[in-house]
């Protein structure tokens, strides 16, 4: 029964949430477009599974939730910031930065969710990863300090993530 089911459902979770999110992009609640959401919440994964090498071990998904929840914060707080930046500082005055982020992480999921949070985030952009993995470089807008940034990027996002999937 579960060897069946793996194959007809390989991410549960990611299935849920496809379906999820196609009713909120739906706008409308209705049987069809729960059943339609179920059907494209099933068949995504399942067409894309080959390309999933293997699911990340000691996923901790109530760490996650609280990491999305920081991560939405700074989303917010980061967009006033940079409107007040682009408001209030010439562009001579801007200081931007490239910064060389070490990472501790490995899992290939933990280190592009720590880069997309890096590029959601305003005033800041994940460019490069190195060939080994273990370095992200990542352009910001507008700082004094780099290395503040570095270790805000570090202690604020790359630990919770370690925690996350640990």
């Amino acid at each position: 029964m579960t060897s069946a089911f793996n194959k007809l459902i390989p991410h549960p979770l990611l299935t849920l949430i496809l379906t999820i999110v196609w009713m909120f992009l739906q706008n409308e609640l209705s049987a069809g477009m729960v059943v339609f959401g179920l059907i494209l919440g099933i068949i995504i994964p399942w067409g894309t599974s080959v390309w999933w090498p293997d699911t990340p071990k000691g996923f901790r998904a109530g760490k996650m939730i609280s990491y999305s929840m920081i991560v939405i914060w700074d989303i917010i707080i980061a967009n006033i910031q940079v409107a007040w930046i682009v408001l209030t500082v010439p562009a001579a005055k801007l200081k931007p930065a490239w910064i060389v982020v070490p990472l501790r992480l490995r899992a290939p999921e933990a280190i592009t969710l720590l880069a997309g949070t890096i590029t959601l985030t305003p005033g800041t952009v994940s460019a490069d990863l190195s060939a080994q993995g273990h370095c992200l470089l990542v352009h910001v807008l507008h700082t004094d300090d780099p290395d503040a940034v570095r270790d805000e990027i570090i202690t604020r996002y790359e630990a919770r993530l370690l925690e996350v999937f640990s």
